[in-house]
């Protein structure tokens, strides 16, 4: 029968020569040790320091810290993303905000304390992984340490006897083992094997795909680009400066680094749900476009999707927002042409009922021959219902209406001011009148035209066309940050649910001349799955080697104990009890003598 015990490692006694040496190595980690008090000098300060920033803990420590840094970053507005939001946090906290100012907190990802931190990290993480990846690469050019003196000392073991020769024994267990994908060879009189090196591999891995991470993240922000463009139906975009409704990029992006491409936006299509509690709700927004790459480039035809962009190259086209963009035609008292285009609006509601001006800057002269401005608040009810004049019933053009409210004046285009072209500047303008003196104000449906009093012209609504707004993202690294977080997740759960462990079997001749053979096994951390393992290796060792008989004490047999207040005998090929947590002894084990000796 065999003995099977686990329990806790003892400490090695001085005369178990190689205990020590067999359980080194299990891991890469650095050896913790007791932070003293360095050795005076600039050197032992130095070590000391580079000992600190490359341990486990302050690693851990300061990516707290990072991650502690950026959420002033999402709570408080920041002067890269929306500056006008910053200045009015100012004027709203005038003495909190200075405060704000001085800590670097409208601006946290590209502040001194954070870019401090995240370099720290960096730093930390390289000093860590270099030695680290170097001792692992010494471990797998050499080979697994040779078996301890007492096999017996480590926390799982088992022991039995065997009839045919050592040298057969160990042969067989080399091959086993092999099988099994363990690292093995002959170590004197022992087979020693390792297995689970992709613990340490997806150790490895996590740190170094952090630092990917961490470099694909600052590359990202150093060199991106973000930008919005609204096209009408129609129209078209090249991805040239001058053409971005608005821009942001990165400290380090130029213009050179655009992506040279253009495209058309030939139709964007809606649908709404018509009926039921989300009636109105969008269920499709698609945009069909003729796009070319490069100056020379071949027109292609593509639809761009919800969260379903347009790469080309880094760059890509988000579809991020719809609205309408009735189309009208300007004439003056004369009859003349003297606008003719469609206008985005800018929509107030789910149901798209939109708002803008209508602007006549150029061209225009009244029934006297004054050349002033005109200009129109515009009001678009995509879905017309009687009774609801001021809102639409639902997104889609169903019934449109356009209600125009004409004035004529100064627009104030020329004094430099920067004006929304969603708001009418009305301090130089003047209203229309109509027959009763009241403010002008018509609705029109399509190819309906509004004339404006006193021969000063007239405007048409020629119908409606649809915008889409597109933003064109370029931040490379992206590819590189999603590689390392998906090798960070499958590091992490290697080095969670891999266990390196190491197995020894040693085969020696016993004090009687039978072949004791002693399997052990230790793991970098206690589990129940080593103590199964070495079972289970046991008894497949144990099908391939002779058995060897029990040693007989007693002359009489088994019948001459057979009293009544004679210890029970176990019987040849019976297995015995096995600690909580231990392997199944193998059924037809046999107890080995002569270990200790």
């Amino acid at each position: 029968m065999s003995k099977t015990t686990v329990g806790e490692q003892t400490p090695a006694a001085p005369d178990d020569q190689g205990l020590g040496a067999a359980g080194s190595q299990l891991s890469t980690a650095p050896t913790e040790t007791l932070s003293g008090a360095p050795a005076l000098g600039v050197v032992g300060w130095a070590r000391w320091f580079w000992r600190q920033l490359t341990s486990m803990r302050v690693a851990l420590l300061l990516l707290l810290l990072l991650a502690l840094g950026a959420i002033p970053g999402s709570l408080i507005p920041q002067t890269g993303t929306d500056p006008t939001k910053v200045a009015d946090f100012l004027k709203e906290n005038p003495t909190l905000g200075p405060v704000y100012d001085k800590l670097g907190l409208f601006h946290v990802y590209s502040s001194v304390w954070f870019s401090a931190i995240y370099l720290l990290l960096f730093v930390s993480l390289i000093g860590c992984i270099i030695p680290r990846t170097w001792q692992f690469v010494g471990q797998l050019r050499g080979r697994p340490p040779g078996a301890p003196r007492r096999l017996t000392r480590l926390p799982a073991h088992t022991t039995w006897r065997a009839g045919g020769e050592p040298e057969e024994v160990r042969e067989a267990a080399l091959v086993l083992l092999k099988k099994r994908r363990f690292r093995a060879h002959l170590a004197g009189d022992a087979v020693a094997a390792e297995k689970g090196y992709l613990r340490e591999v997806g150790n490895l891995a996590f740190h170094i795909a952090l630092i990917v991470m961490l470099v694909a993240f600052a590359w990202g922000q150093l060199f991106k680009m973000e930008g919005n463009k609204l096209i009408v139906e129609g129209d078209g975009f090249s991805n040239t400066l001058t053409q971005y409704d608005d821009i942001k990029s990165g400290t380090l992006f130029s213009t050179d680094d655009l992506e040279p491409f253009s495209f058309t936006l030939n139709d964007f299509t809606g649908t709404y749900e018509v009926s039921g509690p989300n009636k109105g709700t969008p269920r499709t927004y698609q945009a069909a476009l003729t796009y070319s790459v490069g100056a020379y480039g071949k027109d292609e035809k593509t639809v761009v999707k919800v969260n379903h962009p347009l790469e080309i190259g880094d760059s890509k086209v988000y579809l991020t927002a719809h609205g309408y963009a009735p189309a009208v035609t300007v004439r003056n008292g004369k009859g003349e042409v003297v606008y003719r285009d469609a206008v985005p609006l800018l929509p107030l509601d789910s149901n798209v009922t939109s708002s803008g001006v209508i602007r006549v800057l150029d061209g225009y002269r009244d029934a006297k021959g004054k050349s002033e401005q005109l200009a129109f608040q515009a009001f678009l009810l995509p879905s017309y219902a009687k009774g609801n004049e001021v809102s639409s019933v639902f997104p889609a053009l169903l019934n449109p209406v356009l209600n125009l409210v004409p004035y004529h004046g100064d627009l104030g285009v020329d004094s430099g001011i920067p004006q929304s072209v969603y708001q009418l500047d009305k301090s130089h303008m003047k209203a229309f009148k109509d027959a009763k003196g009241l403010q002008m104000r018509e609705n029109l449906k399509p190819g309906e035209t509004l004339t404006l009093p006193g021969g000063a012209g007239s405007i048409t609504y020629d119908g409606t066309k649809e915008w889409a707004n597109f933003q064109v993202t370029q931040q490379p690294g992206s590819g590189w940050a999603l590689g390392g977080a998906l090798t960070a997740i499958f590091g992490l759960a290697a080095s969670l649910f891999i266990q390196r462990r190491r197995v020894w079997v040693r085969a020696v001749k016993g004090a009687d001349g039978v072949t004791v053979v002693e399997m052990a096994g230790l793991g970098r951390s206690e589990s129940a799955k080593l103590p199964e393992e070495i079972g289970d290796l046991a008894g497949l060792l144990y099908d391939q080697t002779p058995a060897a008989p029990d040693p007989d004490d007693d002359p009489g047999g088994p019948e001459a104990a057979s009293g009544p207040d004679a210890d029970p005998e176990p019987t040849p090929g019976a297995a015995p009890e096995a600690a909580p947590g231990s392997p199944t002894p193998h059924p037809r084990a046999v107890p080995a003598e002569g270990l200790e000796k």
